[in-house]
């Protein structure tokens, strides 16, 4: 079934609650907090300046463009005297112009920011974003936000540590990466979904035999392979030394057998034909639609694609955990919303944060099916399908199992080196200790 149409629609209850009220302070009552860096803060804007607020964000699918329009909306109902002027572009191109936009005179005010070393830690070194500490405390972030998820959004001040420090920026939603599937393709093949790796490992030949592709993968862009080795990984190294290594601290080593483990597992996958043809040169996007489409058996992709898969395959599409005991696997938030040092009001985008990741608007992600990356198991009751899996899913990780920053967050250069090394690796083009020796030379330089 889809997902229920009484969450896919901004609710007039929700829309109400939002544009009554901000969630953390009162239109009546300004609340202003001083701390050693930029001094007092207001959270009252009800009487700012009329304005536009430039904000920059790459939630262009289905249901990730339908909650930001919803909360756009509500946002501006509550405040008139704020116009929101949206620029919204793919995680890809995103990447590729915010370096630009950040270093120009026509900087938005508020950007989703990638967690990583290559993006935020170098906004951070750089002063392009500015630390919201002072709002933290006004706002009280600190008590609707666990310590590991404001972590992941958190540097020092001069960016050599990360996952720590202070907060450049606040999450709207949970990721992890897992396994979709379709229960009837299973069900054809005589299978269901793996209840360990090994279980895992046995599917794979017999799916091949027969005449189904296992695994599909579209990775042009370098990045989705990541999203696979981390599940792999998960499965071979210590979650604690791949944390290590995903945040770029000092402390681990990607030279170990595990690594090497992992990443030869990877490549034997590849070898034996359990990936679709052509993985290296096949689009992102356009694979997982051929897999709504009824191509292949298993997709290991993130969280993200549950509302648009929901909308295609209906209550055929589930997803799971990978099988690996703990489990581990990648994850973290979606792309914090930062302000930038251009903004021309501080105190506009900290409301607009606040407002977008506020508990009133996890419940518009949950009903435009998105994970809400607060309290996700208490939604799961209110959607049905894929999308109350992946709720309860990231409930299961962050509650009881090990979640991971993704690999391409560790330097300012890993995005790059470990999707080349990935690539290579597919293509057979290195062995996996040659795979490891690459990474690790990338590490090293950069943490010591």
């Amino acid at each position: 079934m889809r997902t229920s149409r009484k969450i896919v629609g901004l609710s007039a209850a929700a829309l109400l609650v939002l544009t009554a009220c901000n969630p953390s302070s009162s239109d009546d009552e300004e609340t202003t907090t001083g701390t050693e860096g930029s001094g007092e803060v207001s959270t009252d804007i009800s009487d700012a300046p009329e304005q536009t607020l430039v904000v920059w964000d790459q939630e262009v699918r289905g249901g990730q463009n339908e909650q930001m329009e919803r909360l756009n909306e509500a946002f501006m109902d509550k405040y008139p005297n704020i116009t929101i002027e949206r620029n919204s572009q793919s995680f890809d191109d995103l990447q590729t112009t915010l370096r630009l936009a950040l270093s120009g005179n026509d900087a938005p005010d508020v950007v989703q920011a990638n967690n990583s070393r290559s993006m935020m830690g170098q906004f951070v070194s750089s002063g392009q974003i500015q630390c919201l500490d002072d709002y933290v405390d006004a706002y009280e972030w600190d008590s609707r936000f666990s310590e590991q998820i404001l972590g992941y959004s958190s540097y020092s001040e001069d960016a050599t540590v990360f996952g720590e420090g202070c907060v450049y920026g606040l999450p709207q939603v949970g990721e992890t990466v897992g396994i979709y599937y379709s229960e009837s393709k299973l069900d054809e093949l005589g299978l269901e979904y793996p209840q360990s790796w090994a279980e895992l490992e046995e599917q794979l030949p017999q799916i091949v035999e027969a005449g189904e592709t296992p695994l599909v993968l579209g990775n042009i862009d370098k990045w989705p392979a990541g999203h696979v080795f981390g599940a792999i990984q998960g499965e071979y190294v210590s979650a604690d030394q791949i944390s290590t290594l995903g945040f770029g601290n000092r402390g681990a080593s990607w030279d170990t057998e595990e690594n090497i483990e992992a990443a030869a597992e990877l490549q034997n996958w590849v070898e034996e034909g359990y990936f679709n043809a052509g993985v290296n040169g096949a689009d992102y996007d356009q694979v997982w639609q051929d897999f709504a489409n009824g191509e292949g058996v298993y997709l290991i992709a993130g969280s993200w694609l549950a509302a648009d898969l929901g909308d295609a395959m209906g209550d055929d599409v589930r997803f799971a955990l990978p099988p690996s005991e703990g489990p581990t696997t990648t994850g973290g938030t979606g792309l914090p919303f930062a302000m930038t040092s251009a903004a021309k009001d501080p105190d506009v985008a900290a409301a607009y944060i606040d407002f977008i990741t506020s508990d009133e608007a996890m419940q518009i992600l949950a009903e435009t099916g998105n994970v809400p990356v607060n309290n996700a198991a208490d939604y799961a009751d209110e959607a049905e399908g894929v999308v109350a899996d992946v709720m309860i899913a990231f409930d299961e990780l962050t509650t009881t199992g090990n979640i991971t920053p993704y690999l391409d967050w560790a330097t300012e250069t890993m995005d790059q080196v470990i999707g080349d090394a990935l690539q290579n690796l597919i293509a057979g083009n290195v062995t996996p200790e040659e795979f490891v020796q690459t990474l690790e030379e990338a590490y090293s330089e950069a943490t010591n």
